[in-house]
C-alpha cells in the first residue's frame, strides 16, 4: 500500500523552503504523493456546515497562509523528482474548465507525468457567493467540467457544447504527458461515489468508516461497470486513525480488505521533533511496512 501526505500546503509548509523541504523528504523516505486543500478565499462570518469537523468550522482564522495548490505543487515539483503531486481536493465547479486544463497540462508536463488533479465539488456556499458562481448547481457544472477537461486532453480541434460551456475547434496544448491528468474524485457521498464510477481515475472519501467505505467503494464499481468502464481499474484512496496506534498495519490491511491502495498521513505529523526525524519514524512505523499490505 502507498502512503501519501495530506494537507500539504498548510502550516509549516506554505513558505518557498517548508514546501520544498516537504517534498523532498516525502521523496527520501518513500511517501507516494503529497496532497493539497484549497480555499480561495476565508469567509470571517460563515453558516456553511465544515462536514470534517465536529465543530462544523474550519481550523484556523481568515488570516491563515493557503496557497494555490497548482501554483504551490509547481514549486514543488521543481524541488522533487519522483513524488507524485495531488489536488486533494481543487474545487472544480470555481475554476474556468478551459483555463484548468491548460494549467494542469502544463504543470503535468514541467512535473514529468506526475500531477494528479484531485477534483471536488465544494462545500461553502459563502465562497461561491464571493467568486459569482451558483452553488446550487454546483454537482452538474462539476460533470460537465469534467468532460470538458477529457475533451480538451484528448484531441486539437476540439468541440463540446454543454449547459455551462460550449466550444468548437479549441487547442489546449500542451497535452498532458500521459495524454490526460488523471481525474481523483473526492468526496464522502453517494453522489460522488457516483461521479468517481463515471469519470474518475481514483476515488478518495475524506472520510468514513471501512464499512462506509466499502459501501461507497461498491457504488464507484457498480456505476463504472454499468457505464462499461473497467471497476478494477478505478484506484481507491482512504485514511484511518489507526494508523498511529499500535497495529498500523492491521489498519491499513482493514482499508485493503475493501479495496484502498493508498492511504495518508497528516502533514502536521512531521512537525515535531524535526521534519527530517518525523518523517524517518513514519517511514518506519508506516511507509515501510504497508509495502507488503495489498488490496483485496
Amino acid at each position: 500500500m502507498d502512503v501519501g501526505i495530506m494537507f500539504a500546503n498548510t502550516g509549516g509548509f506554505t513558505g518557498p523552503e517548508g514546501a520544498a523541504q516537504l517534498g523532498r523528504v516525502a521523496e527520501a523516505h518513500g511517501f507516494e504523493s503529497i496532497w493539497t486543500v484549497e480555499h480561495v478565499i476565508f469567509p470571517e462570518q460563515y453558516e456553511s456546515t465544515y462536514p470534517y469537523s465536529s465543530s462544523g468550522k474550519m481550523a484556523g482564522d481568515p488570516s491563515v497562509p493557503l496557497p494555490d495548490p497548482l501554483i504551490w505543487l509547481t514549486w514543488v515539483a521543481a524541488h522533487t523528482s519522483t513524488v507524485n503531486l495531488g489536488t486533494g481536493i481543487l474545487i472544480l465547479p470555481q475554476r474556468n474548465p478551459l483555463v484548468l486544463a491548460k494549467e494542469t497540462a502544463t504543470l503535468d508536463q514541467l512535473a514529468g507525468g506526475r500531477l494528479r488533479l484531485g477534483i471536488g465539488v465544494g462545500w461553502l456556499e459563502e465562497e461561491f457567493d464571493a467568486l459569482g458562481v451558483p452553488f446550487a448547481d454546483r454537482g452538474a457544472r462539476t460533470d460537465e467540467y469534467l468532460r470538458v477537461l477529457d475533451v480538451l486532453w484528448d484531441r486539437d480541434g476540439a468541440e463540446f457544447s454543454g449547459d455551462y460551456v460550449s466550444f468548437s475547434g479549441a487547442s489546449v496544448n500542451p497535452k498532458p504527458v500521459h495524454g490526460r491528468v488523471p481525474i481523483v474524485v473526492g468526496g464522502h457521498s453517494k453522489a460522488a461515489a457516483r461521479r468517481a464510477g463515471l469519470y474518475g481515475d481514483a476515488f478518495f472519501p475524506g472520510k468514513g468508516s471501512p464499512q462506509e467505505l466499502a459501501e461507497l467503494f461498491d457504488i464507484v464499481r457498480q456505476t463504472a461497470a454499468d457505464a462499461g468502464r473497467d471497476p478494477s481499474a478505478i484506484e481507491l484512496t482512504a485514511g484511518s486513525r489507526d494508523l498511529y496506534g499500535d497495529d498500523p498495519v492491521g489498519a491499513a490491511q482493514e482499508l485493503a480488505s475493501v479495496g484502498v491502495s493508498r492511504t495518508i498521513v497528516p502533514s502536521f505529523m512531521l512537525y515535531q521533533p524535526s521534519v527530517e526525524e518525523a518523517a524517518a519514524r513514519l517511514a518506519e512505523t508506516i511507509v515501510d511496512p504497508l509495502r507488503d499490505v495489498h488490496p483485496a
